[in-house]
Formats: C-alpha cells, sequence, structure tokens
C-alpha cells in the first residue's frame, strides 16, 4: 500500500513588524538589533536580540516609541536610522 502523505513543503518562518502589528515573512522584514554603542544596525543574521520592521520608512516613525522595550533596552539612539537606514523612504540592510 502506498503512502498518501504528501511531501511537505518548507514555510518561511513568521515574524511581527514593531511598527504597524502585521504578520509577514521573515524575507520581506528588516532586522534591526541595538550595537554596543546603542545605535540601531540593520543585520539579517546576527546574534542577540533584534526587532522585525517593514522596510518603509512610515513604520520606522510609528515603531520609534516600540523599540526600546522591543530590544528591552532604554537606550536607544533614534538619530542613526534616519542617517545609516534610509535609502528614500526604504529601510536597507
Amino acid at each position: 500500500m502506498l503512502s498518501k502523505a504528501r511531501p511537505r513543503r518548507a514555510r518561511e518562518p513568521q515574524r511581527t513588524c514593531v511598527g504597524c502589528r502585521r504578520v509577514r515573512g521573515k524575507g520581506e522584514l528588516v532586522r534591526i538589533v541595538r550595537a554596543p554603542g546603542g545605535q540601531l544596525v540593520a543585520d539579517r543574521e546576527g546574534a542577540g536580540r533584534g526587532a522585525y520592521m517593514c522596510p518603509d520608512a512610515e513604520c520606522l516613525e510609528r515603531a520609534r516609541p516600540r523599540l526600546g522595550g522591543a530590544l528591552r533596552t532604554s537606550n536607544v539612539d533614534f538619530i542613526v536610522p534616519n542617517d545609516r537606514l534610509m535609502v528614500g523612504e526604504r529601510l536597507v540592510v
């Protein structure tokens, strides 16, 4: 008797955007981590605590009040994301 089990497709892990709170695939979001100096850095595969955001400037603005809690810190430099992480209206890695 042949098994009727279908091969399983690998599913992409789901993450929630800190800004808009929408659930999306991990590959669609940008992972933000806090560097030792308190600056925010985009990092795809780094170890440690990170927060995921949509790559839109609008989500970055909405996420500002929540990022400290998501990264479990109160020392977050909010000037750096606008200068280093933004290209036009999109976050980049």
